[in-house]
Order: C-alpha cells, then structure tokens, then sequence
C-alpha cells in the first residue's frame, strides 16, 4: 500500500463493482438481491458517459428459447393480430452452442460457453422482470417481410426499445431504486488481497485516493479496444488505426489490476469484435447521439470492393449477424483500411434507414457503375478501370447462375443459394447467398472502415461462479470475479451477433450471487 492511503480512512462494503455497463450493472443489482447490504459501483468515466459499451449496442440479447409464444410475454412491440403473421422458429440450447463453437473454430472454452447458453433465457426474464429492460422483437434488423410476414433469421430476435440507450436507462433506474450508489470520475487503481483472499480495492475519486474494503470485487470494466497501444501489442499495428464504436475507457484496466493479483489470462488476444463502420465517424470513440447507427450492416444485399476496385469477402456467406465481426476485420486489412458497399436501387430500399439514411450516412450516388467509380476516386478508389470490371464479372456470373437456375427466389430472410456460381461462370471469391446483379439505376455507395467494439482476450474464470482463475493455484481467487467482455475463453476469431450482452448478465449474475455468499460469511 502507498503511503498516501494509509492516512485515508477506510469505507466499508459488502461487494464494489467496477464498470457502469450492462454486465457490471447485472452483477451489482444481483449482488443486492441475494442480501449484500451496501454495494458500490465505481467507473473511472464521467456521469455523461455512463453505461460502458452497453450504451452503443442495439440491445441485442441472444438467447435459448422455445419460439414467439416463448417470447411474446417478455416483449413489448407485438400485439395478438400482429403475431399471427410472425415466423420465427426455436432456438435451442444446442443451435446455441453450435453457433459460438463453429464461428470460434472450435476453440471457444466448452465449460464457459455451456454457463452462457444454459443460463441464457433465465437472464433474459429476468432482465425483463427485475431490470425492466423494455425488450422487443427485432422487426427492424432481425426480420424481413416477405410475402406479407415477418420472417426472423440468424437465430437473433430479441432488441431493446431504444437499444443500448434504452439498456442502460432501465439499468440505472433499477440501480437507483434499489439504493446502489455509483461514483463516477473514479479509477481503480489496486486490488487489496490478504494473504490468498481479497480484502478491498483502491480507488483514486476525483483525485482523492480512497482504500475501500470489501470481501468481494467484481471486475466489469471492459477489454482494452480503447487503448491504442494494447491494440497493436495484442491484435497488430493495423488495429492501431480502428474506430473506437463504443466508450473511449476501456483501456484495459481490469485486466491490469487482475494480473497484479495473479490472475491468469485466457482466450484470444489477437481477436476482437470489430464491424463494418461508416469511416465519417469519430476515431477514438462513439457518437452517444448515433451511436450504433454509424454500423454499416447492409453488405450481403450488394457488395463491398476495396480501393483496388476488387472484392475482399463471400458477402452472402451468412447472416449478416454471423459474419460482420470479423468482416471489420476484412476491411482493416484493405489498402488505407477501407472499402465500399454498393448497391442498385432495386435493394435500396431494403437498407435500414436507421444505417443508411441521408442524415446518417454520406451516400454517394450516380446514374451507371463508371459514374459511380469516378465519384469514387475522390473518396480514395484508386482503380475505377477495376471497379467497373469488378461488377461487371460479378453481374455476368448472376445471370449465368439465374439462367441455370430459373426457380431459385431471392429472399434476404433465408440463405437462399442464390449465388455466382454456376457451371459457365463461376467467380473466384463467390457470392453464395442473395447475389443479385447490380444493374438497376441509380446506383449507391457508402464509404465504410473497421469499428472496433471489444476484444476477446480476458481473464480466466470458473464458469458456475464468474470467479477468477489463479493463474498460481489455478483455482479462484477468493472474492474476486469478473463478468461482460473481461471474461476470456468465450469468443475466438468472430461471434454469433448478441451473444456479448447475454453472457455479460449471466456471468454478473453469477458474480453478484458469489459475492453475496462472501458477504455473509464475512458478517457471521
């Protein structure tokens, strides 16, 4: 201990979280219910950035559960005459471990993804019982409307009214109801331990170093995508030039107050969750006004060609809510770290206007595919001969495969097989799903580059209790736990969309009970 907090009196609690986010607002209101008496939530932000990187999501919760008569009670957007015009099918506890387990490559810890998936719809109802989450169905990015209904796809369907902003509203209200005080403007800066057990944590509030007690600590303070220097230590220097999405604070604190502890690091340090960014929005951190709006999601209805005027990914290899975290990345790893989408209008109007509308988005238009090259080349295309030809290969190769196949239908809620590869054309990087040529003026093209959201690189823990792995003893370290992106072992490479959200409430859930069990025992 420094000689400055020696002289500081001490405060006394019975469970201190660090971070003001969705994960670390689960674990403290948790933490209240099962019988912790005074919990305090610390961030080193400021009040008006409240909310961590829940603040900038769409609210997107992935969840188990067992189809629209499952979901209807928890949502709030979906009246009797409009759910009989909904398809939207199960989605079980194995779809759910399939999808993190293929998308990680096989790599992700089975014992922390079984907790996530296994406690998943239980942390949704109560979310939506406890936190009052406002969650809705989620018509504008999960569901087309074809042939008159609302078809969900990507296993994703529940969102929150007003997204991250609605998220962290219901949090903070909750929080405030139930007497948890949260002190902004204040790091931490040590965790205190006694011998193998932690004892407290050391805060700098506003200047003031504070040495608090507590018989648990609860880490919930983010990865370190904000920091510029861990980025090119960890994922590369490319990352170094990545759009922070969300909160400029995240800078790797809590992995750093962990380790001087002797926790044990895990998961995949050179992965992240990164997505297709509107390359106007702001470097090193998110727009609390537009926030997730600047996402650029619309790519499997068009393509995207980097300044060489070549195509870099499969578009339509998937949902756009299994494939856009690691396309940010595919789009890093371009010349100058950026690329177009392109569409036609016969798609336009199937872009989500929150994305793409003329005071969101610069949209560049022009009335044939040169035009819209040469407007290009001031936006930094250095190959409008290639662009063009470029499109051109790619539209002969849809009508090829149309003519092939006169009965396939293009249906943007299904993987429709509509593709460019038939037995005349076939294009080396294939579109494989929803490939439609691009052929109808006007033509429309948005700028977009690499938004780094969090990264996948965190702390080890045991997945019954969030509770922190020694990396001495391997076992946990008594009264310390973590929850949200700090939790290692979860995601490699990419992640199925909503999947962050959940496992930070279940695992601050978990977090919050422990430490109400450690609270007790030290009141005994």
């Amino acid at each position: 201990m420094s000689a400055g907090t020696k002289t500081v009196p001490s405060l006394d609690y019975d469970c201190i979280v660090v971070g003001s986010g969705h994960a670390g607002s689960c674990a403290a209101l948790s933490a209240r219910d099962a019988g912790c008496k005074r919990v305090l939530v610390v961030d080193k932000c400021p009040p008006e950035w409240v909310g961590g990187n829940g603040y900038f999501t769409a609210g997107a919760h992935r969840t188990v559960h067992g189809g629209l008569q499952d979901l209807l009670p928890i949502v709030q957007n979906v009246s009797p005459e409009a759910a009989r015009n909904i398809d939207l099918d199960a989605y079980t506890a194995d779809d759910f471990t399939r999808d993190i387990m293929r998308l990680g490559n096989g790599r992700s810890d089975p014992g922390v993804v079984k907790a996530v998936v296994d406690g998943s719809r239980d942390a949704v109802q109560w979310l939506a019982d406890r936190v009052k989450v406002p969650f809705i169905l989620s018509f504008h990015r999960q569901a087309y409307l074809v042939n008159g209904r609302q078809v969900f796809w990507g296993g994703l369907v529940l969102s929150v009214e007003d997204g991250g902003k609605g998220l962290i509203a219901a949090h903070r209200a909750a929080l405030e109801a139930a007497g948890i005080e949260t002190w902004f403007n204040t790091a931490a800066t040590e965790v205190l331990v006694d011998g193998d057990a932690v004892v407290g944590l050391v805060v700098d509030k506003e200047g003031t170093p504070l040495r608090l007690r507590a018989p648990a600590v609860i880490l919930a303070c983010g990865g370190f995508e904000a920091n510029r220097e861990l980025r090119g230590k960890h994922l590369g220097t490319d990352w170094e030039r990545a759009k922070v999405r969300g909160t400029p604070y995240n800078t790797g604190d809590g992995l750093a107050l962990a380790q001087r502890v002797g926790a044990r690091l895990t998961g995949d340090f050179a992965g992240c969750h990164s997505t297709c960014w509107d390359a106007n929005a702001p470097s090193d951190r998110g727009d609390r006004v537009l926030s997730n709006q600047f996402t650029k999601s619309g790519y499997p209805l068009g393509l995207m060609l980097n300044t060489r005027g070549a195509r870099f990914v499969d578009e339509g290899e998937d949902f756009r809510n299994y494939t856009y975290a690691k396309f940010g990345r595919a789009i890093l790893a371009q010349p100058g770290g950026v690329a177009f989408q392109v569409w036609d209008s016969a798609v336009v109007g199937w872009l989500r206007k929150e994305e793409y509308a003329d005071d969101v988005v610069e949209r560049i238009w022009a009335d044939s595919v040169r035009g819209l090259a040469e407007k290009l080349e001031e936006k930094g295309l250095e190959d409008k001969e290639a662009f063009v030809r470029t499109v051109e290969r790619y539209n002969e190769a849809t009508r090829a495969f149309r003519a092939e196949h006169p009965d396939k239908e293009w249906d943007p809620a299904v993987k429709d097989g509509l593709s460019t590869q038939s037995s005349s054309v076939q294009l080396e990087l294939p579109k494989s799903n929803w490939a439609l040529p691009i052929e109808q003026p006007p033509f429309l093209a948005v700028e977009v580059t690499c938004g780094i959201t969090f990264t996948f690189g965190g702390l080890a823990i045991e997945p019954g209790t969030a509770g922190v792995i020694s990396e001495k003893t391997g076992k946990p370290i008594r009264g310390l736990f973590c929850t949200g992106e700090l939790v290692g072992g979860l995601f490699y490479g990419n992640y199925p969309g909503g999947s962050g959200l959940t496992g930070g409430a279940v695992f601050g859930r978990k977090a919050g009970e422990e430490a109400a069990k450690l609270a007790a025992a030290a009141a005994a």
